[in-house]
């Protein structure tokens, strides 16, 4: 028994251990210089993107105010089932 458990171990190390050296196959590691630039273009992009207007907040009307209301306990009801 000590003998199985000593190949099972053994055998889960080395399928352990050949997943990590694919791990890295096939990527390349972007370099320093290139993550900065992406870094001052991305900063860049948000600097020049216009704002987004903002909504004019208005009091809601009787009506609206009731059917918010009743969506809420809709939702609410449909939730508990």
């Amino acid at each position: 028994m000590k003998v199985f458990v000593f190949l099972l171990a053994l055998a889960v190390s080395g399928v352990a251990s050949a997943q990590q050296g694919r791990r890295n196959e096939g990527k390349q590691q972007m370099r320093h210089e290139d993550r900065q630039r992406m870094r001052e273009d991305m900063n860049q992009v948000y600097r020049d993107r216009q704002p987004r207007p903002e909504r004019q907040a208005r009091p809601m009307s009787p009506q609206e105010r009731e059917k918010l209301r009743q969506d809420v306990r809709e939702a609410n009801k449909q939730l508990k089932r």
